[in-house]
């Protein structure tokens, strides 16, 4: 009987279960991670803050999830080291544990810089696990001033998330515009000036000097009065397992299409592993929890013996703010076609006959059309192209085409 040790307990070491026993229903599944709770959705932590949801409704599987799948999961338990020699996992209580097959899931850590003056700050927190909000819920008032670091994606979900709960909030970032990562320059104004609306402070191309406290002293001179500090700056791959054990590791840990790393008998998913983008042709993080997913469950499959591989994966980011949608995909580069009227916004980014990547802010129906445009490689040339960046639909494409995309579908 074979013996699968699962390091992780979110998208990818869930799916890695689901896909080793969609093949092996007899082996043995050993779930380790070091958070205490069973498996939640950690995007849905602002939420959690902001109301919107609780922490029943968190989970990311029913509660007899384990059971069912016959998993010993053994929640609150911290791996130390990976033996590939001895096949075996050490935990922090020194145990060992032996494996056939290893999935390594650890996701990512979140990235502190060191700021003069750091540690003489009281109320400190990050923001990327249901732990880190629970803290920061305790620590906030009515009349909290909160200082956020970054303006990415974290930062601005906990924005977000503890809007109704603080007294104000003021966002820094070296960046010149907010979700630097996945916007341009005209769609970073949109999003900053909706959530400017909505009572947010940023100080952009700015960065903290040092810290006196609880005062931050910024590079523009400015001194920023606060009650609770969260530093959202960036998360980086956990990869420290795989490095120490001998394993390649670039960016993220390298691993091919079906999550198998340079390790023997070791796989790995998620947001600490490498995927092969199809709109940039590179291999790099690709920090999604639908990409993680089909990672893991690609993983599990072949770690029991059948075949699947991740061909497909893309950079796509759902979320919104205060009631404005944003989608975005792919990679932005090439011609661009651009509309806006007010909060609405698209530019579509072509090249070489295919879309590359698109991002849409305000109305996103349908875009999943242009989705299916970049995962499936359509020749631009075989479809009305024009009607497409005005309007995806899929009278737009030939009938042969039409059947193809419905096809996929099912």
């Amino acid at each position: 009987m074979a013996k699968y040790v699962i390091i992780g307990n979110s998208a990818a070491g869930i799916a890695c279960v689901e896909g080793i026993r969609s093949v092996d229903r007899e082996g043995s599944v050993t779930l380790l991670s070091a958070e205490p709770y069973h498996t939640y959705s950690r995007p849905l932590i602002s939420y959690l803050l902001e109301g919107k949801t609780d922490e029943e409704r968190m989970k990311y599987r029913p509660d007899d999830f384990y059971e069912k799948n016959r998993v010993d999961a053994r929640l609150g338990v911290r791996v130390t080291e990976i033996d590939p020699a001895e096949k075996t996992v050490t935990l922090e209580t020194g145990e060992k544990i032996p494996y056939e097959k290893l999935m390594h899931a650890t996701g990512s850590v979140p990235f502190v810089p060191k700021i003069d003056g750091m540690e003489t700050v009281e109320k400190k927190f990050t923001f990327l696990s249901l732990d880190d909000a629970k803290a920061l819920e305790k620590a906030l008032t009515p009349e909290s001033r909160v200082l956020i670091l970054g303006a990415g994606l974290i930062g601005l979900k906990c924005a977000e998330g503890i809007l109704s709960r603080a007294g104000s909030i003021t966002v820094v970032d070296l960046a010149d515009r907010v979700l630097p990562s996945i916007l341009d320059e005209t769609g970073a104004g949109i999003v900053q000036a909706h959530l400017e609306m909505h009572g947010l402070s940023f100080r952009l191309s700015d960065t903290v000097l040092r810290f006196e406290g609880d005062r931050a002293v910024l590079k523009s001179g400015e001194t920023l009065e606060f009650d609770v500090l969260v530093v959202a700056v960036g998360v980086r791959p956990s990869v420290s397992l795989i490095e120490n054990a001998g394993g390649a590791v670039r960016r993220g840990i390298a691993t091919d299409e079906t999550g198998r790393t340079s390790l023997p008998d070791v796989f790995a998913a998620g947001d600490c592993a490498e995927s092969y983008d199809i709109s940039s042709g590179q291999s790099r993080v690709l920090a999604l929890l639908p990409n993680a997913y089909f990672q893991g469950h690609a993983a599990g499959v072949t770690m029991a013996g059948g075949r699947e591989e991740l061909k497909k994966a893309n950079p796509m980011n759902a979320i919104g703010f205060m009631g404005l949608h944003i989608l975005t995909a792919g990679s932005y580069t090439g011609e661009t076609y651009v509309s806006r009227d007010g909060e609405n916004y698209k530019i579509l980014f072509y090249e070489s006959d295919l879309l590359r990547g698109f991002i849409l802010i305000g109305d996103v129906a349908r875009a999943g059309i242009y989705t299916a445009l970049i995962r499936e490689r359509t020749p631009l040339s075989g479809i009305d192209f024009a009607l497409i960046c005005e309007k995806p639909q899929l009278m737009a494409f030939t009938a042969k085409a039409r059947r193809e995309l419905l096809a996929k579908k099912q």
